[in-house]
């Protein structure tokens, strides 16, 4: 399919929009958490555990917002999105203490859920209908390059005006940038009456069962959480676990920066060869890199770290794409934003509960800690195996621009 120049600015603009907000939230504090935990005087600990509290708000707010998606359309929420990211950000900048802090993060939490991928996926579908995929993927890739941007420009401004005036400085980017890019969108067609039955291929299938409907959305719903754990769990102690597996320090910091660069080769991948297939394939695929990564730093130790931070990585960027469109074709496009917002909430307890709960497993297993990972990444394969799809495309509806 090629991409009209509409949907191409829209793509553009949307994931411009979507590098300030995961940089200013979900990658803020792998480089403000100490300067802003030694301020407040409180725990590095305390202040993850606000950013936790925030990702279980997020879960709490999802389906609100996929709901007012599915109804208004993307480009009002995503706008208040980045005004209450601002506020939150103000919070965080003034805050004195734990109270102010988690209070902050609560805030934040309410932006993420309203401003980053499910959002901004469940945008492009009032939009574009089923023939979102290649939107969806170019968003994804985009915004995967929020971390090789934010933690650069976090660290040049605290270094220059503190970890509070980083925070102001985020908080304006979202009124100032981010929330005109928004508003450019284009206005989503009237609202429609949504539709919970579940699609393959190309139209509902009238013969599927209420039943049928909410076991494909149990079996996905289990799919984000575990998936969301892993990659959870890698980013909070990837130089760790390489380190319990024999690398030094150095050399975990270096085979940690490959992750990055291999989440943008697997996106790549699915804008390129894996749009042809299902989703349920590309999922597939995405999903079984991991735990052969997993496996083979087990068996091989620090020699197959490389090998491990480059499926880990590429997995995590098939998936991230995959967790946009398998809903969409599975389910179809009506009632898109609330379907996503449901589905999404394991998958944010599952996240928050994640460092804390593979960190225990370090702490007792050290690199065996490896066989959870890798067994919650098999399990999630087997997962996809019992869901059922089309293997044809669907028809392209007449692009909105």
């Amino acid at each position: 399919m090629a991409v009209v120049p509409g949907r191409a600015r829209v793509v553009i603009t949307l994931g411009t929009a979507q590098t300030l907000a995961w940089a200013s939230s979900y990658y803020l504090l792998a480089v403000l958490a100490e300067p802003m935990a030694k301020d407040l005087g409180t725990s590095v600990p305390t202040v993850f555990g606000a950013f936790s509290a925030a990702l279980l708000v997020s879960a709490v707010a999802g389906p609100y917002t996929g709901r007012a998606i599915d109804y208004w359309g993307g480009r009002p929420v995503l706008m208040a999105s980045n005004v209450v990211f601002a506020l939150g950000l103000a919070g965080l900048g003034l805050a004195q203490g734990p109270v102010g802090l988690f209070v902050a993060w609560a805030l934040i939490g309410v932006g993420m859920a309203s401003g980053l991928y499910e959002a901004a996926f469940a945008a492009l579908v009032r939009l574009y209908g089923r023939d979102s995929r290649n939107a969806i993927t170019g968003i994804a890739l985009l915004g995967g390059l929020a971390s090789t941007l934010g933690w650069p420009l976090s660290a040049w401004l605290e270094a220059r005006v503190g970890w509070r005036g980083a925070c102001f400085a985020w908080g304006a980017l979202h009124l100032f940038l981010a929330l005109p890019l928004n508003w450019s969108l284009p206005k989503a067609s009237p609202a429609v009456e949504v539709d919970i039955t579940p699609c393959t291929g190309d139209r509902p299938v009238a013969t599927q069962t209420s039943a049928h409907a909410l076991r494909t959305g149990i079996l996905l719903g289990v799919f984000y959480a575990l998936t969301w754990f892993i990659s959870t769990a890698m980013a909070a102690h990837l130089p760790r676990l390489l380190m319990f597996s024999g690398a030094t320090l150095g050399a975990a910091v270096a085979v940690g920066a490959l992750i990055g660069p291999a989440q943008v080769a697997g996106r790549l991948l699915e804008l390129g060869f894996l749009r042809r297939v299902h989703p349920l394939v590309s999922a597939r695929l995405g999903a079984i890199l991991q735990p052969l990564g997993a496996l083979a730093l087990v068996i091989a130790g620090s020699p197959a770290a490389i090998a491990f931070a480059i499926l880990h990585g590429a997995g995590n960027g098939i998936l991230t794409i995959a967790k946009g469109t398998l809903p969409l074709y599975l389910f179809g496009a009506q009632g898109y934003g609330l379907r996503q917002g449901l589905l999404t909430v394991p998958a944010r307890i599952a996240q928050a509960s994640a460092p804390w709960l593979f960190g225990i497993c370090l702490d007792r297993w050290h690199a065996d800690a490896l066989w959870l990972s890798a067994g919650l990444g098999i399990a999630s394969v087997a997962i996809l195996f019992f869901l059922r799809g089309s293997t044809a495309q669907p028809k392209a509806p007449v692009p909105q621009t």
